[in-house]
């Protein structure tokens, strides 16, 4: 393999790394039910609606973010290399998400453990 190709190679594979992550690609945190117990099933009902609608917005602008990445490194790659200076990664939402995404599946767990009849989806 000659220079040029390993570079052009390398290049690529660092300008990936940098790209934002697709909401279905970021973890979910761990956060434990213990610290919903205390809550009652309408207490916990009410808060999972809060975090599910969260983490549908956050899910939106994390996916719009990620497709813009990949365009600006798609262009950056064919067309105009200063494009790569626009691509983003991963935002402090990115964050947000995965801990919202615990925060849900601890309510689950503890709205589980209550026996509440609670029927709200993730995101």
């Amino acid at each position: 393999m000659n220079t040029k190709h390993l570079f052009a190679a390398a290049l690529a594979a660092v300008v990936a790394s940098g790209c934002a992550s697709n909401s279905k690609d970021i973890s979910t945190q761990y956060v434990s039910p213990l610290q919903y117990k205390d809550y009652e099933c309408d207490s916990l009902a009410m808060e999972m609606s809060r975090v599910s609608r969260r983490v549908g917005e956050l899910q939106a602008s994390i996916d719009k973010n990620a497709k813009q990445d990949k365009v600006a490194t798609g262009v950056g790659l064919v067309l105009f290399w200063p494009a790569l200076f626009f691509i983003d990664g991963d935002t402090p939402e990115a964050a947000e998400y995965a801990r919202l995404k615990g925060e849900f599946e601890a309510m689950q767990t503890a709205a589980s453990q209550k026996q509440c009849s609670i029927d709200v989806q993730q995101g």
